[in-house]
């Protein structure tokens, strides 16, 4: 297993650089150059001049970029030019927000979908299995900005049942110790704050999970149906095993591999692709402010949060190969 999880680190280290190449081409490939799109309509020549001699923008291109990845390996991720903050450090004070509300999203998608998909195998062809289907097919036409929108005006606007927009009410004195709003009122006691905050994410997060639920139903469905047809089930069967023993040790167990892949890639994208439903929601997160930056063009921040998102994406990817292991022995075998 150890072998196995150097060799996936090992394979990151590529992916990494070619990203880094990437945006290092794309920032000097903007408009005018990067000191003219940095400066914008302040772009005089004397401002340009002394932006290229700060940010070394007029050396040779191998010397920036042997700098630019110096930088990134030190942890300089640059400076956002909206907040005059480090790019990591805007990136640290927002990323809790985003963790909870991809866990909300991911648990909500994964608590229905899941024994949604095994449930419409079990029963193909009845109404069930027909309900999975036309459900599965409108989480993913249906967009997540429309949704989002929908949830919000009649959960919050017209019923009045979960707050409209933010990440807590701002008149709770809460303790934010780590950032995570939930977890911090639950560690200091501070129950209300705890509860305020998780109704926040209820909508964003329900809104935001919508794909990734369509998605984990037919991929389970798909992968039971193949699995509860295979020899080893029907030996099962045969020798009068329970039912519940061949669902469990046999059945699931088997088809959760597609599963685990799409709960992993899902949730590198639900991390990635907050931007609408945290913007709907008002909910400042990652997505918003790189929301904020598109529109700001704050090139540093898109800069350094597509990388750090690339680094988080490559991890999860990481962690789903080591679950293979986990649930599929013969995978720790190969």
């Amino acid at each position: 297993m150890l072998r196995v999880i150097g060799k996936r680190i090992a394979l990151l280290i590529p992916t990494l650089i070619g990203l880094s190449v990437l945006l290092f081409a794309w920032v000097r490939s903007l408009p005018g150059g990067p000191a003219t799109a940095l400066l914008g309509d302040r772009a005089t020549p004397e401002a340009v001049a002394q932006i290229n001699a700060a940010y070394g923008f007029d050396r040779p291109i191998l010397e920036q970029y042997v700098t630019y990845v110096g930088k990134l390996l030190s942890g300089d991720f640059g400076t956002s030019i909206t907040t005059s903050r480090p790019v990591l450090e805007e990136f640290a004070t927002r990323f809790p927000a985003t963790v909870e509300l991809t866990v909300v999203a991911l648990i909500f998608a994964i608590g229905i979908g899941v024994p949604l998909g095994y449930v419409a195998a079990r029963y193909r062809g009845r109404f069930v299995d027909h309900g999975s289907v036309v459900l599965s097919l409108l989480g993913i036409t249906v967009p997540v900005f429309f949704l989002a929108f929908i949830l919000k005006w009649i959960f919050a606007i017209q019923l009045g049942w979960l707050p409209t927009d933010g990440r807590q009410d701002p008149r709770i004195d809460a303790t934010h110790a780590t950032g995570f709003f939930v977890l911090d009122g639950l560690l200091t006691g501070e129950y209300d704050a705890a509860w305020d905050a998780f109704t926040h994410l209820l909508l964003p997060g329900i809104a935001l999970g919508t794909i990734p639920l369509a998605i984990i139903v037919r991929i389970t469905r798909a992968s039971v149906l193949e699995v509860q047809n295979a020899d080893y089930v029907r030996t099962a069967r045969a020798k009068g095993l329970r039912q519940a023993t061949i669902r469990d040790r046999f059945v699931l167990r088997n088809a959760l591999l597609p599963v685990v892949t799409t709960i992993g890639l899902q949730l590198g994208l639900l991390i990635s692709g907050a931007v609408l439903t945290e913007t709907v929601f008002a909910f400042s997160g990652i997505g918003r402010f790189l929301r904020d930056a598109i529109f700001g063009l704050d090139y540093p921040v898109l800069q350094g949060f597509i990388i750090l998102i690339a680094i988080m994406y490559s991890l999860i990817n990481l962690i789903v190969d080591i679950s293979y292991g986990l649930i599929d022995p013969r995978v720790r075998v190969q």
